[in-house]
């Protein structure tokens, strides 16, 4: 996703954050725009940041720092770049002491009148925010960040939505019902995979059918271990008990552990489904037609009823998921879904303290959970 700061300097750019391909084509695009106009292949000066050790990357900044300080051979204006760079980073390069003694040069130079006919411009796909270079350049620079979406922290599906339906609508696609949502899973919040996938919608259907189906995300869109990983959860939130012990098959031999499938498709699915449920039973919540109208409905409940609910970092309601189970959760009872959850914590005693296989102990929870509520 992109943040945006204000211009502090007419002559200092950045490109930074760990969306690579956002970065390059964004970068590209602004050397592009502050080049010289017809001053050709001198109006640019393009230095590569991406060294494979301190002394070299500690050169291509001392390279940097003269080519700010010399003036355009034929006049006019001149573009600094430099590109690429992956000595910002929180590893062993950039925390090299000749990096840093070359950073703090460079940000002098940056903070002086180095000629205002000479812009500067910096890219790279990876920065640590806490090194004080990276702290001096956003206080001078005009600078964009584009970070991918962190897929491993919660809510991270609303964002990932958010991106998916603009990048769409750019292209005139538009997603029916439960296709949105596959999509979003499929493609984990990465913009280059989001926006390689559309290309392939876009260019599949054609200029007439304008609306991407779920069978056709499914049939076109790759499916990575998240994505199995969801329609996991989907199968059992859907009660296809075939398709759920399929599912479980193919990440086993995909080389996924029978823990990590517990604890990332099932149980969370089953937790979901009880939340959602017990909402549902308790405030007589309707069955909702999509997941953002039921979070809007969370929205609605008084405090105390909520309270309980998985959270983001800003302490919002994780309600996307929550949403998801809820359009399923009328095929379960609470006390199914609670017998569902015992049944994971036996598994998962039993996927490390015992001998039994694991697929055995994986199908056996499936089952408990799908299988029909005896009536007394």
């Amino acid at each position: 996703m992109k943040t945006k700061v204000a211009r502090k300097s007419a002559s200092v750019y950045a490109v930074v954050g760990s969306d690579e391909s956002a970065v390059k084509t964004a970068a590209s695009k602004l050397a592009a725009k502050l080049a010289p106009a017809d001053a050709g292949d001198f109006g640019v000066e393009t230095i590569d940041g991406c060294a494979d050790n301190a002394d070299q990357a500690a050169a291509r900044i001392h390279a940097t720092i003269e080519a700010l300080q010399t003036l355009p051979f034929f006049g006019g204006g001149k573009l600094v770049w430099l590109k690429n760079v992956n000595f910002l980073a929180d590893n062993k390069l950039g925390g090299a002491a000749a990096v840093h003694e070359a950073l703090e040069e460079l940000r002098a130079v940056l903070e002086s009148d180095f000629g205002g006919e000479v812009k500067f411009l910096l890219s790279a796909p990876e920065v640590d925010k806490r090194r004080s270079f990276y702290k001096a350049l956003a206080k001078q620079a005009e600078l964009q960040v584009f970070d991918k979406l962190d897929s491993s922290r919660s809510g991270w599906e609303e964002e990932a939505t958010d991106l998916v339906q603009s990048l769409g609508k750019k292209r005139q696609l538009r997603f029916a019902g439960e296709a949105l949502d596959l999509f979003v899973l499929l493609t984990g919040g990465d913009t280059r995979t989001i926006n390689n996938e559309l290309e392939k919608l876009d260019l599949f259907l054609g200029p007439a059918e304008r609306q991407v189906t779920l069978e056709e995300v499914r049939t076109l869109v790759p499916i990575s271990r998240t994505g199995v990983v969801f329609e996991l959860g989907n199968a059992l939130a859907a009660r296809r008990l075939e398709r759920a012990l399929a599912l479980v098959r193919r990440l086993l031999d995909q080389g996924e552990k029978a823990i990590g499938i517990l604890l990332v498709a099932v149980i969370p699915t089953v937790r979901n489904l009880l939340l959602a449920k017990d909402l549902m039973r308790r405030h007589n919540l309707p069955r909702p037609s999509a997941p953002f109208s039921f979070i809007s409905t969370l929205n609605r409940l008084p405090a105390a009823a909520t309270a309980h609910l998985p959270r983001k970092k800003d302490g919002s309601i994780n309600g996307y998921a929550l949403g998801i189970a809820a359009m399923q959760a009328h095929g379960f009872e609470v006390e199914q879904l609670i017998a569902g959850l015992e049944a994971c914590l036996q598994a998962n005693l039993q996927i490390v303290t015992s001998q039994l296989d694991h697929e055995l102990i994986l199908n056996q929870v499936v089952v408990k959970l799908l299988a029909p509520v005896q009536k007394p």
